[in-house]
């Protein structure tokens, strides 16, 4: 029997969604076109472009498309920056491909995204993966510190370039200046992902950016904070230590030859928004931020509200539920958080400019209705289990890439896979931050993590059998 052809299931399930009248907590950072005017919504099927006369070319721009360029590396003070059509995941990618040859050290820190691990994959380099400080509850890595980047530059000083996660998925910060400057010294390229961090261009009150602290090259996801279009993207270059020639040619290898002009419309867009933000505008997102924040510590005594380091982050946690049932419950009424993990809920808030302007009151009235039947009942995540000892700077693949081109696999129960070497990428996403990585040893910390998300039936990628507790390593 032929399918139904005049059926459109993600159109159908996308307008379904809507119907819902969702208040976005989510990336992007448009927030469902909220912070979009009139004139620049109009960017769709008739404005899906090509290079055609007067339109440039994202691989050799010579007109509107460089002046928009040369305005966003203005706006971020960069030596050069460019638009992403694909996603920070390229801008990681061709960072590393840019930076590093094969049998390359590259240092790199152990809760990155997938990309990076990727990147440093096709680049055919030896990861040495740095270790994370922890939060006081242990309940989340927040960043890497001084001592373990001085240990691992110790025992590996002649490491080609170091790749560090800034701000982290949850907001947090750490000294990212003095890093870079002990990584200059030695020699090493610094290269920082801060996908969500391309708002702290606009200074105090936000965390300060990595580019002004004297990053090599530095990409921002414009679509997760402020308001482009998702897959729109930045990168930029800080200092003369980066091979512009370089970048430039694995982004033309690595991006569509066909670029989407309502994305880079879109980035155009999102860069004048941020450029035109006033003091005035930054202060009433403060303002209602600190508003909101205490509208929800009165929801319920039972609710937690967490603040990150970026203003524009919130963690939510409830005594007796996981966040994988505090997300049910909200979403249950219509709001929609970035992502769960076994304590808490992700909201990213909105760059509110202007006279627009975020429902923050709906908002409250929808997590009342969320929470009116009190505390929950459900186990909560162990913490204990979940702390990394911290006497460990650095760890190391088991197997060389070489090594794993010819190993040959099998599948294990994942109750019997402490010390077996995992041949799979496993991924939680969002946030994409991997549990485990092909040539790396498997521990009972991860075993420990893999089991409280499926339990919660969280979106795992990777090729795995989790769903039989089965994962995939090396013979």
């Amino acid at each position: 029997m032929r399918c139904n052809q005049a059926r459109t299931p993600l159109i159908e399930a996308i307008e379904r969604h809507l119907e819902m009248d969702p208040i976005s907590f989510h990336v992007p950072g448009h927030k469902n076109g909220l912070f979009i005017d009139e004139k620049h919504k109009q960017f769709t099927y008739k404005r899906d472009l090509t290079e055609l006369s007067g339109l440039d070319d994202l691989h050799d721009p010579h007109e509107a498309i460089k002046k928009a360029e040369q305005l966003l590396s203005d706006l971020y003070g960069s030596r050069k920056s460019y638009f992403l059509v694909n996603g920070s995941t390229t801008g990681n990618i061709a960072a590393i491909l840019a930076s590093c040859s094969p049998g390359d050290t590259v240092l790199v820190q152990r809760n990155c995204h997938k990309s990076v691990l990727n990147g440093i994959k096709l680049a055919r380099a030896v990861p040495i993966l740095i270790e994370t400080e922890w939060d006081q509850e242990g309940r989340m890595p927040i960043g890497v510190n001084l001592e373990s980047i001085r240990a691992t530059l110790k025992d590996y000083p002649n490491a080609k370039a170091c790749i560090l996660t800034y701000p982290t998925y949850y907001g947090m910060t750490y000294d990212v200046e003095e890093l870079i400057n002990e990584l200059h010294q030695h020699g090493v390229v610094c290269i920082i992902d801060e996908a969500h961090g391309p708002h702290f261009q606009l200074g105090t009150p936000f965390p300060k950016s990595a580019l002004e602290s004297s990053a090599d090259i530095v990409i921002h996801s414009a679509h997760k904070m402020l308001p482009a279009m998702t897959m729109g993207s930045f990168l930029h270059i800080g200092t003369d230590r980066v091979d512009e020639r370089k970048i430039r040619e694995y982004l033309s290898i690595l991006q569509s030859s066909s670029p989407s002009y309502p994305i880079m419309a879109s980035l155009d867009y999102a860069r004048s928004y941020l450029g035109t933000m006033t003091e005035l505008d930054i202060k009433r997102n403060i303002n209602e931020v600190n508003d909101f924040v205490q509208a929800l510590k009165e929801v319920s005594d039972g609710l937690e509200v967490k603040r990150a380091d970026d203003p524009l982050k919130l963690l939510l946690s409830m005594k007796g539920k996981s966040g994988y049932e505090l997300q049910r419950l909200l979403e249950a009424q219509g709001v929609f958080c970035e992502l769960a993990d076994p304590f808490y809920v992700l909201l990213i808030l909105p760059l509110v400019k202007g006279d627009r302007s975020f429902p923050y009151k709906e908002a409250i009235i929808r997590v009342r209705e969320a929470f009116k039947d009190g505390e929950g009942s459900e186990e909560a995540a162990n913490t204990d289990v979940f702390i990394k000892d911290m006497n460990q700077h650095y760890s190391t693949l088991a197997l060389s890439l070489e090594e794993m081109d010819d190993k040959k696999e099998k599948w294990v129960l994942l109750q019997e896979a402490e010390g077996e070497i995992s041949s799979r990428m496993i991924t939680p996403y969002p946030p994409g931050i991997p549990l485990l990585i092909p040539g790396e040893r498997i521990s009972r910390d991860v075993i420990l993590r893999l089991k409280q998300y499926i339990k919660n039936k969280a979106n795992i990628q990777g090729d795995h059998r989790l769903d039989e507790n089965y994962v995939r390593v090396y013979r």
